[in-house]
C-alpha cells in the first residue's frame, strides 16, 4: 500500500474527490493517511476528520520564515512515511527542500491547461478571470509533479474544457472543478500508485492501456 499524503489550505473539494475515488476503489494501491492543512479552520480538515483521515495543521505565520516552515513540512511529510504528496488547493509557498525530499512524488493540480495560465500569481479564481480576458474557447486542468519551477514540473495529465459565452470567472471556475479538475486528479494518484507513470528527459510519460 502506498501512504497518500493530501495538503490543503482551504474547503478540500479535491480531497473530497480524493476521498470519494477511493471509497470506489479507484486509486489502485493507494490510501490517504494524512491530510496536512496549512489553515486551522480550512473546512478540508471537517472533510478528513468525517472519513476517520488523521489530519494535521502547520500554519506559516508559526515560522519565522520559508526555510524553516518548508523544513517542518518536510519533516512532517517523511514522518508520515508519504509515497505520494497531493497538492489540493494548498496555498502556501514551500522552497526547493521539499521537491528536493520527494522528487516525482509531489503532484498538483491546476486550473488551466499549461503552459497557459500557470506560474507565479496565477491561482485561484485569478486563472480564469485571465482566461476569458484573453478569450480562449478551450480551457482546463492540468495534473503535474511539483519541482522547484512554479506549475514547471512534468505535465501527467490534462483534461480540455469548454468556455460558454456569459461564463464568469465563478461559473468557469466551477465548470474546469467539475469536468476536469474531480477526474483528472485521481486519475492521476492512481497512475502513480500503480507505477505507471515514468519521468524521462524532464518528461512524464504515462503507460497507456492494452488494448
Amino acid at each position: 500500500m502506498k501512504n497518500i499524503v493530501v495538503l490543503v489550505s482551504g474547503g478540500g473539494t479535491n480531497l473530497q474527490a480524493l476521498i470519494d475515488a477511493e471509497k470506489r476503489g479507484e486509486l489502485g494501491d493507494g490510501k490517504i493517511t494524512c491530510v496536512i492543512s496549512s489553515k486551522p479552520d480550512a473546512y478540508a480538515i471537517k472533510r478528513a476528520k468525517d472519513n476517520f483521515i488523521r489530519t494535521k495543521v502547520i500554519v506559516r505565520a508559526d515560522y519565522p520564515d520559508i526555510a524553516s516552515y518548508s523544513k517542518a513540512m518536510t519533516d512532517l511529510l517523511r514522518e508520515a512515511e508519504a509515497d505520494l504528496v497531493v497538492y489540493a488547493g494548498f496555498m502556501t509557498i514551500l522552497d526547493e527542500q521539499v521537491c528536493r525530499a520527494f522528487p516525482n512524488r509531489m503532484i498538483n493540480v491546476h486550473p488551466a491547461l499549461i503552459p497557459s495560465f500557470c506560474g507565479k500569481g496565477y491561482y485561484g479564481l485569478r486563472v480564469h478571470e485571465e482566461a476569458l480576458k484573453k478569450g480562449v474557447k478551450i480551457t482546463g486542468a492540468t495534473v503535474h509533479f511539483v519541482t522547484e519551477e512554479c506549475d514547471g514540473g512534468p505535465i501527467i495529465l490534462q483534461k480540455a474544457v469548454e468556455v460558454k459565452n456569459g461564463d464568469t470567472p465563478e461559473i468557469l471556475q466551477k465548470r474546469v472543478m467539475q469536468e476536469a479538475e474531480w477526474k483528472i486528479l485521481p486519475q492521476a494518484v492512481k497512475l502513480f500508485c500503480e507505477g505507471k507513470i515514468k519521468v524521462e528527459n524532464g518528461v512524464a510519460v504515462v503507460e497507456e492501456p492494452e488494448e
